[in-house]
């Protein structure tokens, strides 16, 4: 994966803030601690998606990385981090427990709670986010696998480390088709580390029933555009009924309603944000986005966010005075 930032191209006195804004936005919100100062800051970060999965490689001068009570609290979609250590060492804090990782080893934590990395030493390390409803595992398996080392004693996860490292590095599979055929495998094959590491690999079958609602989310995230997207138009598309769609997003803790409109809503932020903000009406970027009442658009943003879309809009594009 070629370098989507180096600071070596950064002024010194900009590079924790792009390092911050490049993180929040591709991977996960969290508050970075360089450990040199801004000067001596080296950071080379990979940053790519295959299709709902994030994914980032970096190589770093010391760092230490924290996922605060409150940033885990607004987690608008939960996610998985599957940790890939290539060389040296670091250190991951969750639910009470310290996992020091060494070469070759792999790690899980979720982002619905607090969490610590630790890379004293430098970081050379790959981070592969899973959304954790296509993971589809029981909160406690969950709970109780976040910061424990998976890697000499598993031979499933040397496994994984061998095929997660090179899939975060490798451009072709990042796009096109190849992303959407490796997209069930990969989530497939960290259920089977997971499960195995457990002590219950019986979970891990079925992979077509439990990757379904990854499925599922996927088409609905194509299709947001869509003012007509219903449960309907998506149990068909996927050969099952409404009732049977309903109980699959059950199972993963989701609302279709409410997870359709966050998703239209977020969209919608970015897009009043943007730098082609004013280039449309407030209106028309609604109904790109399927709300076809404007009044019923607005009502809906500022429930969600506390601000209307037009000074939502104002705030990020202040009219110049002339």
């Amino acid at each position: 994966m070629s370098p989507a930032l180096d600071t070596a191209f950064i002024p010194s006195r900009d590079r924790e803030e792009v390092i911050r804004n490049a993180v929040w936005k591709s991977m996960v919100a969290i508050d970075i601690d360089h450990g040199p100062a801004a000067e001596d800051i080296d950071v080379r970060l990979g940053l790519g998606t295959v299709g709902p999965l994030k994914i980032c490689s970096a190589r770093a001068t010391a760092v230490r990385m924290r996922r605060t009570e409150r940033l885990a609290r607004e987690d608008e979609e939960p996610a998985v981090s599957l940790g890939v250590q290539m060389t040296g060492s670091s250190m991951v804090v969750q639910n009470g427990r310290e996992c020091l990782l060494g070469p070759g080893d792999c790690v899980v934590y979720e982002s619905t709670a607090p969490y610590t990395l630790l890379f004293d030493q430098g970081v050379d390390h790959r981070f592969i986010l899973f959304p954790r409803a296509a993971l589809a595992l029981p909160d406690r398996l969950l709970r109780d696998i976040t910061a424990v080392p998976l890697g000499s004693g598993n031979p499933i996860a040397r496994l994984a480390f061998t095929y997660f490292s090179q899939l975060a590095v490798s451009d072709e599979l990042h796009q096109g088709a190849h992303a959407e055929t490796v997209v069930e495998p990969s989530v497939g094959l960290l259920r089977a580390v997971l499960t195995s590491q457990y002590g219950d690999s019986g979970l891990a079958r079925g992979p077509s029933e439990t990757t379904l609602s990854l499925r599922i989310t996927q088409y609905i995230r194509s299709h947001l555009a869509d003012p007509g997207l219903s449960a309907a138009q998506i149990a068909a598309a996927h050969g099952i009924s409404v009732r049977h769609l309903y109980v699959v997003l059950s199972r993963s803790g989701i609302s279709l309603g409410d997870w359709i409109r966050t998703r239209r809503l977020a969209e919608c932020r970015r897009e009043l944000a943007g730098p082609n903000g004013r280039l449309r009406t407030i209106a028309a970027i609604g109904r790109s986005w399927g709300f076809v009442d404007a009044t019923h658009f607005s009502k809906v943003f500022k429930r969600a966010f506390g601000i209307s879309p037009r000074t939502w809009r104002d705030q990020n594009h202040p009219r110049s005075r002339r």
